[in-house]
């Protein structure tokens, strides 16, 4: 794993990938897995194939939304019943989507996407920023949790 971030690089990934035919959830995990060199399975990009177009076109949350959610459970989700770093995790996911709620001005497909075609080039081309500045939020939201991570870490080995 590397935390040596490039966010433009990033941001470009998500969203090459993303016109080459990923929708908004797989985007970001292929790009956040891709940057920080997770070891991570492709299958995690399969698990979030059911999220685009608001849970397989229902209109519900955003997957650009869900993905980055998976991605902070990637780093800070637990593994174990009564783990109590699913505090952080919830704390971390409140913090992206209250972020993407503001910056995108809600986080319901169906809403966001009101009167626009599935396929239509205003869609996409607003997806596409969705994609690009989500992807980058939560890259910066792992980094910095990483970071706080490694100076405890440093202090109990003080």
């Amino acid at each position: 794993m590397t935390t040596d971030i490039n966010m433009e690089k990033l941001q470009q990934d998500a969203v090459d990938i993303f016109h080459q035919g990923f929708a908004c959830s797989e985007s970001v995990i292929y790009a956040i897995k891709k940057n920080f060199e997770l070891d991570m399975s492709d299958d995690a990009i399969a698990m979030s194939s059911g999220f685009p177009w608001g849970l397989g076109g229902g209109g519900c949350i955003c997957g650009a939304l869900a993905g980055a959610t998976m991605c902070i459970g990637y780093f800070f989700g637990r593994k174990t019943p009564g783990d109590p770093k699913i505090s952080r995790c919830f704390a971390l996911t409140n913090e992206i989507h209250d972020y993407f709620k503001e910056t995108c001005g809600g986080t319901c497909c169906r809403v966001l996407t009101r009167g626009m075609e599935k396929d239509s080039p205003e869609r996409k081309a607003q997806c596409t920023k969705f994609v690009a500045s989500t992807v980058k939020k939560t890259a910066e939201i792992i980094l910095r949790e990483l970071e706080k991570d490694q100076k405890a870490d440093s202090h109990e080995e003080a």
